[in-house]
């Protein structure tokens, strides 16, 4: 008895359903690595807590300290603390799960575009989070301790000193994506490298106004931030434009101004 071959429809659900285990083994891979490097931090999720309040720690006044003004964050706050590292460490395995489900539906040009550029975003997440911690979170501690009133005692709770210093991260994780975004922009026609080099003075001015809303009240981390996504800009033209030299090398750039 022969097998009646399949309508349109029913390879499509197929295919769909496919899909959809395929899926569902990449997210289950993802978690796994979460959750092992997690079982790996928990044992040291107090000292990943001090590392992270050093910046604070090292500037506070004499006298005072950090205090929990909640009954179970002395516990709950350091294992946030470490579930956040886990995903934080994890993020090249997931993207890689990611990779792995995404790629075979792209063209061989698109993949060669979409990998290095997969890969240059974390690493400046990465490096983005890095210029937080090391040079803008000490500053910022400093001048904050610097201007707190007479008779005040600085004592900064954990829970709210995480959430602050989290978000800190993301936000200068996310404007050392900066390149990333010039380069996609003009890979994909959006915008011309011409049109991004004279749109230079308006870079700059939105840097230091972004800068001043992201970035904690003193001078000198709004300067670092906005020197920083300036010069990441810069190197985005640099990158898009050695893209278009790439793919007609026939041409000079003539965008150049």
């Amino acid at each position: 008895m022969t097998q009646e071959p399949e309508s349109p429809a029913q390879q499509a659900l197929g295919g769909f359903v496919t899909h959809l285990l395929e899926l569902r083994s990449r997210l289950l891979k993802a978690v796994l690595a979460v959750l092992l490097i997690l079982l790996a931090l928990l044992p040291f999720s107090d000292k990943l807590y001090d590392l992270l309040a050093r910046p604070l720690i090292e500037r506070l006044p004499q006298g005072s300290h950090m205090i929990a003004i909640e009954v179970a964050s002395p516990f709950l706050t350091p294992i946030k603390l470490s579930l956040v590292t886990a995903l934080f460490l994890a993020m090249p395995a997931i993207l890689y799960q990611l990779w792995a489900f995404v790629s075979p539906g792209l063209y061989r040009n698109e993949r060669r575009l979409a990998l290095p550029l997969l890969v240059s975003s974390v690493l400046l997440f990465y490096l983005g989070c890095a210029f937080a911690y090391f040079l803008v979170l000490p500053a910022a501690f400093h001048f904050l301790t610097m201007v707190t009133p007479a008779g005040v005692s600085m004592m900064t709770d954990i829970s709210h000193y995480l959430s602050f210093v989290l978000s800190i991260f993301f936000a200068f994780g996310l404007s050392f994506e900066v390149p990333i975004a010039v380069v996609l922009l003009v890979a994909m026609g959006v915008v011309p490298v011409a049109k991004m080099r004279r749109a230079r003075r308006y870079v700059i001015v939105g840097a230091f106004a972004l800068a001043a809303v992201i970035t904690p009240p003193d001078v000198l981390s709004q300067t670092l931030l906005a020197v920083s996504m300036i010069l990441l800009f810069e190197s985005g033209l640099l990158a898009a434009s050695l893209l278009i030299r790439k793919r007609h090398p026939d041409q000079d750039d003539k965008s150049t101004s």
